[in-house]
């Protein structure tokens, strides 16, 4: 009776087992739809022959990231609509927002890892959907909170490949410099021409592509994640800061957080940059509008007065970013790009504003795709 229990019961994990690891295995093929309108909200200056600095504010959703190719078919959209609008040209630099490629982590996944209601449930998801890939990725994980490390970490390998592939294809299928925002990797390089990460602590990086579609140096570190990252995200040596060539001038590159400090401006201006791209975001509910909470657990520069809750976070990205700003900032141009949409039950609440002489032109929409442009 006791070898029938046993034979019993061996069964029945087998049979589980088999279940689990067929249910694992199954990736349905995307079926969801995706708005592809973007709105053209703001065109400043003068079109001449030295190039201008574009701006897509994406509205993107967990769906649209079900693969690469569904990703590339809604940004390819917003890029055509660009340049249907005479909008790029060969010295066009487009800039997208603060991790655009992050969430190419979720590529690939489950439906019920999209039908989540949560951030947390579809986490859940894709652990339980990459048993094998989570184990590996939780043995090496680097950060203190070893389950959003090992979440970010699990799949970094196929995420390198595949933000080369869609970004550096997007710059050379439309022929522009493209500053494609951001994405969270296990210290990332460019190897060969190639994006690679590493085993080491988690960083929050942008790659910019040249028109032939070729990594434009080494990717730039975050130097100053927010609060609520730093137990997931390493901070960059402030050192690394760097500027690349490109056909509309030389051109630099702050993250998020990166761009609300004087010292990056004097270090990009010490390298000749006359461009500044910003890949930014800020998630939450009517976040924009609420008061600003400080620099979330970094020191506060001692050039810098403002105090939280003195403004809003809005008015205080606009007050912060000092691209265009003699003589806080050398650079002719900047503009601040952040990702807007619904990830769950976290939307996106940036508005992008663009800078130039002193003076900064924002997008009041609250909703919906935007271009922001500025010719040089």
């Amino acid at each position: 009776m006791r070898k029938l229990l046993y034979l019993f019961f061996s069964m029945a994990i087998v049979a589980a087992l088999t279940t689990y690891a067929m249910w694992a295995a199954d990736r349905p093929a995307g079926h969801y739809l995706s708005d592809l309108r973007i709105k053209l909200a703001l065109d400043q200056g003068t079109r001449a022959d030295r190039g201008n600095l574009l701006g897509i504010q994406p509205e993107l959703f967990p769906t649209d990231y079900q693969s690469p190719e569904r990703l590339h078919r809604k940004l390819a959209a917003y890029f055509q609509q660009a340049q249907d609008q005479g909008l790029l040209n060969e010295k066009t630099v487009v800039v997208l927002p603060e991790n655009v490629g992050t969430w190419l982590m979720i590529s690939g996944e489950k439906d019920e890892l999209y039908q989540a209601s949560t951030v947390t449930e579809a986490m859940n998801w894709l652990a339980a959907s990459n048993p094998l890939l989570f184990a590996r990725a939780w043995l090496s994980a680097k950060g203190s909170d070893r389950l959003n490390d090992a979440h970010l970490r699990m799949k970094s390998t196929a995420m390198a490949k595949d933000y080369q592939a869609l970004f550096g294809g997007l710059a050379k299928e439309f022929g522009v410099t493209l500053v494609a925002g951001s994405i969270v990797l296990p210290e990332p390089s460019i190897r060969d021409g190639q994006l690679k990460s590493g085993s080491g602590a988690l960083y929050n990086s942008s790659v910019v592509f040249g028109r032939d579609g070729v990594p434009l140096g080494q990717p730039q570190r975050q130097m100053h994640p927010v609060f609520d990252q730093r137990e997931v995200i390493e901070g960059a040596d402030k050192h690394l800061i760097g500027v690349v060539d490109t056909p509309a001038g030389r051109l630099g590159v702050l993250i998020g957080s990166d761009s609300w400090y004087p010292d990056n401006y004097r270090r990009l201006d010490a390298q000749g940059a006359q461009l500044v791209a910003v890949p930014a975001q800020v998630f939450g509910q009517d976040a924009w509008n609420q008061p600003w909470r400080g620099y979330k657990g970094s020191s506060t520069p001692k050039s810098v007065s403002l105090k939280p809750g003195e403004v809003s976070e809005g008015e205080a990205w606009r007050r912060l970013t000092l691209t265009a700003q003699p003589p806080s900032s050398r650079a002719i141009a900047g503009v601040s790009v952040f990702l807007r949409g619904q990830f769950w039950n976290t939307s996106g609440a940036g508005q992008s504003f663009i800078s130039s002489n002193g003076q900064q032109f924002a997008d009041g929409e609250a909703r919906g795709a935007r271009m922001l442009n500025i010719w040089l």
